[in-house]
């Protein structure tokens, strides 16, 4: 789940206390793992699985559960996924950068491995379209347990919470984001407390916690046992989310809010359900809201509402810092991020991956009606991009941790083996409903390779017309141009090369600034770097400079500010002697060798509606000017 969902993280929070961190880890990080007890139950026993409602069939899917919470998150993820930090950073796409470099000296590995991150991170927008639709509509669908006739009334209500949750990220989420921890942790302590409610009806439900149970549910129902994790993987939904968040608050508040009070409170929900199950099979409807006393039904609902937005709002950020992440690593065309905190760099907000979102979801509800049908759409997304995890964790673990293999290699085989059960489980959903996350993840994953390639084609096509610097430097000292005052800052990403704007200004204008800076932005395979390296600088003579400017796929790459730490006497970034010139290419899609005329189309309209550089890296907009070339792919 969710790549980094800092907007929720509430303000200040690296000063606050243990226990504040733990408050605010426990409302952003488990918001969508918290509200799976309110459809996983009644998914694998009204599903259509043919799980029998009676005592064998109750403690044998519980101990599926208990074990997989145990196996998937408190082993996997919290001993060793969230070791594999990036300076500190988690996700899907910081993995990536990571096993990238871990990889450096395996060519063929580490193109493999960035196949694998691509994947999870297209599968993960899957999986923002369809938490919060089936989180909200689950919650809504309680209603119709407290009022009869309410059911057609479901759906539009549950659209106007989602339309309204997505008209407000705009807007940002610091304010509300303050309360997202107490609210969680209520939730938390209510889910307990159900479960002890139901749990002190029939205690034997707790011989679900002995994994013979699981095994014996195997053995008896040898079809159904790999089907049934289909069902089952819904309580682990959220548990990339665990790993994502990690940059905002530290691997320990984390861990400490999970064993102390997330897990406590999933295990007594789920055994809580289950023991009403054993004395009401007829509860299997919806288990979770029959579970609650009937005068306390109403509130539940309201307080489901509210954790199910949480979980939603936690999604839709970790979109909006996972697309930042790809934007600045090269994989997705640059857009326009607006920054909604002056105090917390993380709060950002995307418009066009918002309003993509809520598309997506609106369409989810509309097609599905209801969290049951929506169930069969869920888990393809969320198994695929754990699959992907594990397995550029393995890539850190063996090549940059060097673990001796006879240590690693069984543990990671076993983290292998469940990850694949729950894929394969969830394989068939693709025919069932879930082809639409498939489907977007396919789309996504064509259009971040697509950009990708298509950026390194435009580089060499540029390359091939380009004129080496010192030649050009030479002859301009033989035949020296008109100098006017000033500097001119050229961005180009061949920094060896004479860019294509300093050649068209010579050539229309016929002059050429006292100062000339070739600007080259590199993005590093790290969060942050440190001001102390984010510049180099190298004097060509004849007032020529070449500047390369280190960033990394969290940092804001604001160029103007960078250059101001250039403190050399022979250049003067000062904002009204500093002009930007830039140059905008043209696609144009031929016989080259490259790509199919298909994607050099494809790469050709997304170029077209690119961000261009002039917001992306925050230039003055009164001080620069752009200039244009056409380019045969």
């Amino acid at each position: 789940m969710g790549q980094a969902s800092s907007q929720a993280a509430g303000a200040e929070h690296s000063a606050a206390k243990p226990i504040g961190m733990l408050v605010a880890a426990v409302g952003v990080v488990y918001g969508d793992i918290g509200t799976s007890p309110l459809y996983t139950l009644k998914e694998v026993f009204s599903g259509g699985y043919g799980v029998p409602v009676n005592h064998d069939g109750v403690l044998g899917i519980l101990a599926l559960i208990f074990w997989s919470l145990i196996w998937v998150v408190s082993i996997k993820y919290m001993m060793f996924v969230l070791r594999a930090d990036n300076q500190g950073e988690g996700g899907i796409m910081a993995l990536t950068a990571l096993a990238r470099r871990a990889a450096a000296g395996h060519a063929r590995l580490r193109s493999l491995l960035v196949v694998c991150g691509l994947i999870g991170a297209a599968l993960f927008y899957g999986d923002s379209m369809i938490t919060p639709a089936i989180s909200v509509l689950s919650a809504i669908e309680g209603l119709g347990l407290a009022f009869d006739g309410i059911d057609h009334w479901v759906v539009p209500l549950s659209l106007v919470v989602l339309v309204g949750l997505f008209l407000i990220q705009r807007h940002g989420t610091a304010r509300i984001g303050i309360l997202f921890g107490p609210i969680m942790v209520t939730w938390f302590l209510v889910l307990g407390a159900l479960g002890v409610h139901g749990i002190l009806q029939h205690p034997e439900v707790l011989q679900a916690m002995n994994p013979v149970w699981g095994v014996r549910f195997f053995i008896v129902h040898p079809g159904m046992g790999v089907a049934i994790l289909g069902a089952v993987v819904l309580a682990l939904t959220g548990a990339e989310a665990l790993y994502a968040d990690m940059g905002h608050f530290g691997r320990k508040p984390i861990a400490r809010a999970w064993f102390i009070l997330v897990l406590p409170a999933l295990v007594l929900n789920y055994f809580g359900q289950g023991a009403l199950l054993l004395g009401y099979p007829e509860a299997a409807r919806n288990p979770f809201y029959l579970l609650a006393p009937s005068w306390a039904l109403i509130p539940l609902v309201g307080l489901s509402t509210l954790a199910t937005v949480i979980a939603s709002q936690a999604v839709i950020s970790g979109a909006f810092s996972l697309t930042r992440q790809a934007i600045q690593l090269g994989y997705i065309p640059r857009m326009h991020i607006q920054h909604t905190s002056s105090a917390e760099q993380g709060q950002i907000y995307i418009g066009a991956v918002n309003w993509s979102l809520m598309v997506g979801v609106i369409l989810l509800v509309l097609g599905f009606e209801s969290s049951g049908a929506l169930a069969s759409a869920y888990g393809v997304a969320v198994t695929g991009t754990m699959l992907m995890t594990t397995i550029l964790v393995a890539a850190v673990i063996l090549l940059l941790w060097k673990w001796p293999p006879v240590l690693a290699v069984p543990l990671l085989f076993g983290f292998l083996l469940v990850d694949g059960l729950y894929f394969a489980a969830n394989v068939p959903k693709i025919v069932q409903g879930g082809a639409f996350p498939v489907i977007a993840g396919i789309a996504l994953f064509v259009l971040m390779t697509t950009w990708k390639r298509g950026k390194q084609l435009l580089v060499e096509r540029l390359d091939e017309g380009g004129l080496p610097l010192p030649i050009f430097i030479s002859s301009i000292s033989v035949q020296p141009p008109h100098r006017v005052q000033g500097t001119a800052v050229f961005l180009t990403a061949r920094p060896d090369a004479v860019p294509h704007a300093l050649l068209h200004n010579l050539l229309h204008n016929q002059v050429l600034h006292e100062q000339v800076v070739l600007l080259t932005v590199v993005y590093e395979d790290i969060p942050r770097v440190p001001p102390s390296r984010r510049f180099e600088v190298e004097s060509h003579g004849e007032g020529f400079f070449r500047v390369i400017l280190h960033f990394g796929f969290v940092d804001e790459p604001d160029v103007p500010q960078a250059l101001k730490l250039c403190h050399l006497d022979d250049l003067d970034f000062s904002p009204m002697r500093t002009t930007y010139f830039l140059s905008r290419e043209t696609v144009i899609a031929s016989k080259l060798e490259g790509m199919a005329r298909w994607r050099e189309a494809l790469f050709a309209f997304m170029l077209q509606n690119a961000n261009g550089n002039l917001r992306f890296f925050n230039l003055p907009l009164n001080r620069v000017i752009e200039l244009g070339t056409q380019v045969e792919m």
